[in-house]
């Protein structure tokens, strides 16, 4: 009886620590809501907004970007007539990074 009650007890905790850990296991998350890629922008002012999950820095073509507590961001860029490329960096306290990258249009 004592055995199966320690097995429980134990299967327990660590499914705890598995769980508290676990941000720390994935590394960051990044999801880009706004531009959407290819879009086109006649004004040349994009709109970027998304949500970067544990991430201690966030950049947009090397720029760093603020973000709320919960992750996330909402920022006002211009872009000159032409194609331009944007990368968003995020990267976690472990040097962990993920990138998108989304390509605008300004006629």
């Amino acid at each position: 009886m004592f055995r199966y009650v320690l097995a429980i007890l134990l299967v327990g905790v660590l499914t705890y620590g598995l769980v508290k850990a676990w941000p720390l296991i994935v590394g960051p998350s990044l999801v880009i809501i706004s531009p959407i890629d290819y879009a086109s922008y006649p004004s040349g002012i994009v709109s970027v907004s998304g949500i970067a999950r544990r991430s201690a820095e966030l950049t947009v073509n090397g720029a760093p970007v603020l973000r709320a507590e919960d992750g996330a961001f909402t920022t006002v860029l211009t872009f000159p007539r032409g194609g331009s490329i944007l990368t968003f960096t995020a990267i976690d306290r472990f040097g962990r990074t993920v990138t998108a990258v989304r390509n605008i249009f300004v006629p």
